[in-house]
């Protein structure tokens, strides 16, 4: 139909368009004023406290104690059963958070603005790997480490930000993707660049050398420290293709460890679901598939715009640390991907794939009619609370979300 053709290409214009940049770091409640105390958001579409999967329980539990709310994990538990706690998504807020993507308004959030639409979006800072609450993880340890990124390193990345005029992300990932990442499992290359660009405001703007030193060593030892700004940054290019009527793109993809999620631009701020997928993955020593958690997080929201599984053609080494096959198969995703959207990134390209524009823009109607569900790449949760992340693997995006989605697209553009 010519008005879908039309709408999609006006999503795939204005997503195309966006102008992302990293400008503050701010505590959640000054970033998003409509989060109160008691709330919690989460990843992926709304889900009860008795639906919630073992680690994502397990960071509500760990949340609850550092903010306040209660005095153990015992009581945060029974405060959750009661109904204690309000429990939203984070896409309802604006924000996005990788795994169990507890947000709450203490924590400090990195804001990213979409400066071609003047939106922002917000997702905290990423903690680092194995026992962190992202990955269920609540221990004295992990609260800790929380204590530090909002008393410290929050307020440090803020006030250098904003002694300059922000970090523009879309050509830091161009050359991060020239480097090897895909910006779901490796953001090795970004994570330095952005230590890179930031060192000398941070530099510049500390009263404390030991706090310095400490800030640069977390960031310059996280390799994964990129993937929250990543996150930010896809959801705020993605949130002005949201509301176009007669278009069939993909806007978000989401899951909690319980259902998976997505959002169609023609269909508005619907939740599309179904079970969410075990991946297929690595374990780490120790640890095998009968420890692993079903897939959830907020990240996918990098696949959604052409990242991630989708651009595994510029990260081979991510085939064989997901258990992805060779490294020469990486190319085989990004070429399988671009058979779901519409059009292709010019300023996101492949080297190693002749230029290969990223694929962008996934289009319902190319899901259903060629059987391909969305790969994503993503890390792996213990299934139960407080162990933490067990391994990496690949997983599709659950098909069911997209026949319904397409067959609530066809009702609102009176096709039976």
């Amino acid at each position: 139909m010519k008005q879908i053709d039309e709408a999609n290409q006006e999503a795939l214009r204005r997503m195309l368009s966006g102008d992302p940049v990293l400008v503050d770091v701010v505590p959640a409640a000054q970033a998003i004023p409509a989060l109160k105390d008691r709330m919690i958001l989460h990843a992926g579409p709304p889900v009860t406290w008795e639906r919630m999967c073992g680690p994502m329980r397990g960071a509500v539990m760990g949340i609850a104690v550092f903010e306040g709310w209660a005095n153990d994990l015992e009581a945060a538990a029974a405060l959750a059963s009661d109904g204690a706690f309000e429990l939203h998504p984070n896409h309802h807020f604006d924000a996005v958070g990788p795994m169990t993507g507890m947000t709450t308004l203490s924590q400090s959030v990195m804001v990213v603005e979409n400066r071609t639409f003047g939106n922002r979006a917000y997702c905290t800072i990423n903690e680092g790997l194995g026992k962190v609450m992202r990955f269920g993880g609540n221990d004295e340890e992990v609260l800790e480490r929380l204590a530090w990124l909002r008393d410290v390193l929050g307020p440090a990345m803020g006030e250098a930000l904003r002694a300059g005029d922000g970090l523009p992300l879309k050509n830091l990932i161009a050359r991060g993707l020239s480097m090897g990442d895909e910006m779901h499992q490796r953001n090795v290359a970004c994570s330095g660049l952005t230590l890179r660009e930031l060192s000398p405001a941070l530099a510049a703007t500390s009263s404390s050398t030991e706090d310095l030193s400490k800030a640069l060593a977390f960031i310059g030892g996280n390799d994964q420290f990129f993937l929250n700004i990543a996150m930010a940054m896809g959801k705020a290019v993605m949130d002005p293709v949201r509301d176009i009527d007669g278009s069939s793109l993909v806007t978000a993809m989401s899951r909690n460890g319980t259902d998976f999620g997505i959002r169609v631009s023609g269909t508005g701020d619907q939740w599309f679901t179904a079970p969410v997928e075990m991946p297929e993955g690595l374990y780490f020593p120790g640890f095998t598939e009968d420890d692993a958690n079903p897939d959830m997080g907020d990240s996918t929201i990098v696949e959604t715009v052409g990242l991630g599984g989708f651009a595994m053609g510029a990260a081979p080494a991510v085939a064989g640390f997901v258990g992805a096959g060779a490294a020469s198969d990486a190319a085989n995703y990004t070429r399988t991907m671009g058979e779901i959207t519409i059009g292709e990134n010019p300023e996101w390209t492949i080297p190693a794939l002749d230029y290969l524009g990223v694929p962008s823009g996934i289009d319902i109607r190319l899901v259903v009619e060629t059987g391909l569900a969305p790969t994503i790449n993503t890390g792996i949760a213990h299934k139960e609370p407080g162990v933490g992340q067990v391994g990496a693997g690949v997983v599709r995006a659950p098909m069911a979300c997209f026949t319904q989605a397409l067959e609530a697209f066809a009702e609102s553009v009176g096709v039976s």
